[in-house]
């Protein structure tokens, strides 16, 4: 069975699902998107490694990489190896002792941890073929698959308050350090996209 890599792409908040989010893999070696609807927990996770963002205190998927290390345990790799009936299953290759071990995972833990193991992320080429989403080069990404849309705790409600725009640069950093403090993720999201939107202009 040949493994074809991956790499997450992002997160957007789901249309089709209240509270739900769709973390977004796309093939390392060419054009194809796997869309998987996560948990809200599960996407915070995602998107705090994803921006690199320090919380105070250890996440659950922080202790179980913590955890791991500290028994030196080493993630080597996660595969997408299944999909039924719309649920995609996933497996930890895991190493101790020069020995290896399969964990079965839900794919949003999976990925979760690999990102903070840093370690690669497969699939089958045949689910590509059953949930990937093909692009042409040419062919822009769908308005909610765009990467401003990328943040599981943004929605189309979760716009800069006038607060926000009006503060400078600097400033906006203090209320993000700030808000991972006090573990008010889904604040610090929001003002993470204001300070990359600054960059832009």
């Amino acid at each position: 069975m040949s493994k074809i890599r991956l790499n997450v792409l992002g997160i957007s908040y789901s249309q089709t699902q209240t509270g739900a989010y769709a973390l977004i893999l796309t093939e390392e070696q060419g054009n194809r998107r796997i869309p998987i609807i996560i948990g809200g927990f599960e996407a915070q996770a995602i998107a705090i490694q994803l921006e690199g963002l320090n919380p105070p205190r250890p996440l659950t998927h922080d202790l179980f990489h913590n955890f791991a290390k500290s028994f030196d345990i080493n993630l080597l790799e996660v595969t997408i190896y299944r999909l039924f009936e719309g649920v995609f299953y996933s497996k930890l290759v895991c190493k101790h002792d020069n020995r290896k071990v399969s964990v079965d995972a839900r794919t949003s833990d999976a990925i979760a941890l690999a990102l903070r193991f840093k370690c690669p992320i497969y699939t089958t080429d045949e689910i590509i073929k059953q949930a990937g989403i093909i692009l042409d080069e040419n062919q822009e990404l769908d308005e909610e698959l765009t990467p401003e849309k990328f943040h599981p705790t943004e929605s189309k409600s979760h716009e800069p308050s006038d607060e926000l725009k009006e503060l400078s640069v600097q400033e906006l950093k203090k209320m993000l350090e700030e808000a991972v403090k006090n573990e008010n993720y889904e604040r610090a999201s929001i003002i993470r996209d204001e300070i990359n939107r600054r960059k832009k202009e």
